[in-house]
């Protein structure tokens, strides 16, 4: 049966942060790049590697498919891991590019678990930036789980601390929430905020948490 704890997280974060218009990109592509360059990084950082990007003139696949790997470390420096983040990208573009002919329409109006199934087989692409391409790029109805998630949900004895899979998760959500790409990417930004203000991993600030004393049912 759905956990109804899920959908009461949901309204009391939405009550006391409000909406948050997530994900921060212009354009598809732009948070396609984003959620590579957001691995194991600040998002702070990230703005500095697109902002590198827009002056140059680079932010589009068309220029950026066929950017020398040096020249686009050295543009996302700011990010971290810029040469492993620049390959993956690079990854990511191939990928595009042959299989989708380069066209990011067709690669958006793709099947959820077809086009799901070819970015994970990309090298460096996990489940989380995957995930994080399907709804915030392509508008795929699919959960984004990450660190947060689970904090949140460990704390509030609604999984595991240790041995939870991202898979399980992921069904939890899409098991107790009604299917839609508004309702998900509102949600996983709002666990992302809580997780940022609150639930920290160090020095947790429990006792002024909009979640409060929420437990399993």
């Amino acid at each position: 049966m759905a956990n109804p704890n899920l959908l009461e997280i949901h309204d009391r974060l939405l009550a006391f942060f409000g909406p948050q218009s997530w994900w921060p990109g212009e354009t598809p592509f732009e948070v396609m790049v984003g959620a590579v360059l957001t691995q194991n990084t600040a998002w702070t950082n990230v703005e500095k590697g697109i902002s590198n990007l827009k002056e140059h003139g680079l932010l589009s696949f068309e220029a950026m498919v066929d950017l020398p790997l040096a020249t686009l470390a050295e543009l996302i420096r700011p990010c971290g891991y810029f040469n492993i983040k620049a390959q993956r990208l690079h990854n990511l573009f191939a990928l595009i590019r042959d299989r989708f002919d380069g066209d990011l329409e067709r690669f958006a109006q793709t099947e959820l678990p077809e086009l799901r199934h070819a970015l994970l087989e990309v090298k460096g692409i996990g489940q989380e930036t995957a995930d994080s391409i399907l709804l915030y790029a392509a508008n795929k109805p699919i959960f984004v789980v990450d660190a947060y998630t689970h904090r949140i949900l460990s704390r509030h004895g609604l999984v595991a601390e240790e041995g939870v899979l991202y898979d399980e998760m992921q069904e939890l959500f899409m098991a107790a929430l009604p299917p839609g790409v508004a309702l998900f990417n509102e949600y996983h930004a709002l666990i992302v905020r809580a997780g940022k203000e609150f639930c920290k991993k160090s020095n947790p600030r429990c006792q002024e948490c909009p979640l409060g004393e929420i437990r399993p049912t």
